[in-house]
């Protein structure tokens, strides 16, 4: 991971400020994260052995409400990873006008390295450091890489042990038994494929005649797959951390699905019988996933999988990031260079934290609303935005990020402005 994420995000910012007529004072306040927490999480292991893990907690920008985002458990985490991605996460709820700043967490270890117990101990002994930095009010966590509802429910459950009180709302993405939203942990992908649609809609694609590649086998890629999978596109190529495979006519992403789910492991021959089917397939590397020639790309692992270095052999004519950044800034001007088109994270997989919303709002009110109430408004969200964005670009003739970021900008200026700028001090200008 480099150390400069957070200025290679940055300069997604720049480029779309000259596109904006908002305040100094509100670029300034943009360019910085608002506060940044590291902590150290001593954990009794169960050998009985005290083993120190590093953690982080970023609020980014409060200014259009309570900070959210995700907690990550990996390797790679770092304070500038989580500094990038909770600046994400700020123009991502004002993409989608959540009444939200940005936030992101994370703890840096290999979570398959841990029994469950160690995990559970992890997970309370990390929200112990920060629960004064969190609160329904003030910072709300939700899953991310590694992270789920039953560690949601432990670290809810710990601050409502430190608050002496039950509080659900602190964090979400937790199990419906204690205060979860139905449709929340397939949020991310349903939200991806209502963009995709939408976008394919306009660019008049017909599934049928649409190849898809899938880098990314987890919570959000299984999904997106899958229902792109049940729409009638072909799903050609998947992969996860271990490899990808390849068949030409079209994958059973179901069946896929059961076989990882089962065995932890990504085939194509996944169980006996007539159950499931056998589908001829090849194995490749997720490198070579990237740069298959097909209609539709969709990096939903990590960050930095398409750089200067692999960038030139990308085939695919559009890309939809289901991932949070996974193209540098670099790479995406070759892509739009290149005539690719390319969808952008703070749009595609927007509805995680749109439905983290739902749920939040669920909590505080007492009132739980059924999948079809949580589909039904997460499709009117994600397609109302998705016309907004797209109208900009058009009218601007930019790129889809681009005219993200434009729009989240002009959405968070307006709020920065409304609290008193230079002009308003000096000039009496008002907003």
């Amino acid at each position: 991971m480099s150390d400069l994420l957070l200025a290679d995000a940055n300069k997604r910012l720049e480029k779309a400020l000259k596109y904006v007529a908002i305040s100094e004072d509100a670029i300034e306040h943009l360019k910085f994260p608002q506060a940044s927490l590291s902590v150290s999480i001593p954990v009794r292991m169960d050998d009985g052995s005290l083993k120190i893990f590093q953690g982080y907690r970023v609020r980014y920008n409060d200014t259009r409400g309570p900070t959210k985002g995700g907690i990550r458990y990996h390797p790679n985490v770092s304070m500038d990873e989580v500094q990038s991605l909770a600046f994400w996460m700020t123009f991502k709820c004002a993409v989608v006008n959540l009444p939200f700043g940005g936030a992101k967490g994370g703890i840096t270890l290999n979570p398959k390295a841990l029994s469950r117990m160690e995990l559970e101990r992890l997970s309370r002994g990390y929200v112990d450091a920060i629960a004064d930095f969190i609160g329904p009010d003030i910072d709300i966590p939700a899953p991310d890489v590694y992270t789920n509802p039953m560690i949601m429910g432990w670290m809810m459950d710990q601050y409502s042990i430190i608050q002496r009180k039950i509080t659900p709302a602190v964090v979400t993405g937790k199990p419906l038994s204690m205060g979860g939203s139905l449709g929340r942990d397939t949020a991310t992908a349903t939200g991806a494929f209502f963009a995709i649609e939408t976008i394919m809609s306009k660019l008049d694609r017909l599934p049928q005649e649409t190849t898809v590649a899938v880098q990314g086998f987890g919570n959000a890629g299984a999904v997106v797959a899958e229902l792109l999978s049940q729409a009638g596109y072909k799903v050609v190529a998947v992969s996860d951390s271990q490899g990808a495979i390849y068949a030409k006519q079209g994958l059973d992403i179901p069946s896929i699905r059961q076989y990882k789910l089962s065995s932890r492991g990504m085939k194509a021959v996944y169980c006996q019988d007539t159950v499931c089917n056998s589908v001829e397939h090849e194995s490749i590397s997720n490198e070579e996933l990237l740069a298959l020639d097909v209609d539709v790309l969709v990096p939903a692992a990590l960050e930095n999988q398409i750089t200067e270095a692999n960038v030139n052999d990308i085939k695919a004519k559009l890309i939809f990031e289901v991932a949070n950044g996974p193209i540098t800034s670099a790479a995406d001007k070759i892509l739009e260079e290149k005539g690719i088109s390319v969808f952008p994270d703070i749009l595609v997989n927007a509805g995680g934290v749109t439905v983290s919303y739902f749920e939040w709002v669920q909590n505080r009110s007492g009132l739980y609303w059924t999948l079809e109430d949580v589909n039904q408004r997460l499709r009117q969200k994600i397609v109302e935005e998705t016309n907004k964005i797209w109208k900009i670009a058009q009218e601007l003739s930019i790129s889809m990020r681009t005219a993200a970021y434009v729009h989240a900008l002009n959405r968070l200026g307006e709020a920065i402005n409304a609290k008193g700028t230079r002009d308003y001090y000096i000039n009496g200008k008002t907003y």
